[in-house]
């Protein structure tokens, strides 16, 4: 029974095609972006996410950006295709309810939330449920509270960031090891669902921000750089280190990425400007060969020196067209209503579709990016619920409680509706 009312509950807005995950169900209680974002990555993938807020919202419920009415687009965006149940967290009946649905009977048995103390914590869980799937988010490896921007600060990044000459430390805007660390814990759940169903076994996770940003510099071979070379990685502005690449102005003024990394790229590249002799020449002057990604980055300011004027001369549709003829990679610099337009005016092949979000109205928003099928096929989009939109039909249908029942907790405060 518990599996139909599952079922019946998670088709009633997600009514995608592509939904391998049909039939998981997990409960979210999160803020911010890394454990919002673990959750819609499973949710649009058809897991049945219930996203816990106390009564008007958590930490993030009112974060920029907003539509004009005050309605987090922020919040909406990353909480699209789960169920939303407000509960307050402070009072003992509220709490017992959201751990009846994580380990009570017919309980989804998987938390993720980046808020496990006290009562939420794993120890106090998996007391109640043997086979608990518990995944955590932290700031920092010792649970201590950091958040990306802080994490930033400390990896080394903006310090690397920016032209040359620049001294000061350079933030970016992407809160990157959010990301990262978010699509790392929906990863991590996975593979304990796996166990638990192979062993019976839970499993206690736990994420760090800190960890993810030290991963991923370690990774990427800057860690061992400073160790190996003894040499602290320079600022080169547009410049990708260690190959060619950089950004370009064309004649009527707009701006485009151009990537060699290859030989064949380089050899394109020389092909398609006219300049192949010229940089033959320039090899023989100097002692080196072009063909190698070393010699092409050590020897960048005086290749793209070169390059500047062949794109200056030219108006961008111009390039656009000889350059999207070869192997060289590239790419226009657009702003964000700029992405927009490009993609609404080929719609047949981008995951933005139309949706009707409640406070916002309707825009298009992204569905997930994995597909899944034949290429091309895209699962429809599921907007973000309202705040407690669906607190009484998880109340009915997971906790099997009568209507009188659900009418005394609201009546009480204890739960909230849309």
């Amino acid at each position: 029974m518990a599996v139909q009312m599952e079922v019946k509950l998670s088709t009633s807005r997600n009514d995608a095609t592509n939904r391998p995950l049909e039939g998981l169900r997990i409960i979210e209680v999160s803020s911010f972006v890394a454990a919002p974002l673990g959750g819609m990555t499973l949710a649009q993938l058809g897991a049945d996410v219930i996203r816990i807020d106390p009564i008007g919202g958590g930490a993030d419920i009112n974060r920029w950006p907003v539509a004009t009415d005050s309605v987090s687009l922020f919040w909406v965006g990353l909480n699209k295709a789960k169920r939303s149940l407000t509960v307050d967290l402070r009072s003992d009946r509220g709490r017992e309810l959201v751990i009846s649905l994580i380990c009570g009977a017919g309980g989804s048995g998987i938390v993720l939330t980046n808020s496990a103390i006290g009562w939420l914590s794993y120890e106090s869980l998996s007391a109640r449920r043997s086979d608990l799937i518990h995944v955590q988010i932290d700031g920092m490896r010792d649970g201590s509270p950091a958040v990306d921007y802080t994490i930033n600060a400390a990896t080394g990044f903006p310090m690397v960031t920016g032209p040359g000459e620049w001294n000061d430390p350079i933030n970016h805007v992407l809160p990157a090891w959010d990301v990262a660390c978010g699509l790392y814990a929906s990863t991590a759940l996975l593979s304990a669902e796996l166990r638990r169903r192979s062993t019976g076994e839970g499993s206690q996770i736990r994420v760090a921000l800190e960890d993810v940003a030290l991963a991923t510099a370690g990774n990427l071979g800057y860690l061992a750089e400073v160790q190996v070379n003894k040499v602290e990685r320079p600022r080169i502005g547009n410049h990708l280190y260690g190959s060619l690449a950089r950004d370009f102005t064309t004649g009527d003024g707009r701006r485009l990425m151009v990537v060699a990394l290859t030989n064949r790229h380089w050899r394109d590249l020389q092909r398609v400007t006219g300049l192949a002799d010229t940089f033959t020449a320039l090899e023989g002057a100097l002692g080196v060969d072009f063909s190698t990604e070393s010699a092409r980055y050590n020897h960048r300011e005086v290749i793209t020196g070169l390059l500047e004027p062949w794109y200056a001369e030219r108006d961008f549709s111009e390039v656009a067209g000889i350059l999207s003829e070869s192997s060289v990679l590239w790419s226009a610099y657009r702003t964000f209503g700029q992405l927009l337009d490009d993609h609404l005016a080929k719609p047949e092949d981008s995951l933005l579709q139309e949706i009707d979000q409640p406070g916002v109205g309707s825009h298009f928003a992204p569905g997930s990016p994995i597909s899944i099928g034949p290429r091309g096929m895209v699962a429809q989009v599921q907007r973000a619920p309202a705040l407690g939109e669906d607190s009484e039909l998880i109340l009915r249908d997971y906790l099997g409680m009568a209507a009188g029942e659900i009418d005394d907790l609201l009546a009480s405060g204890v739960v909230k509706g849309a």
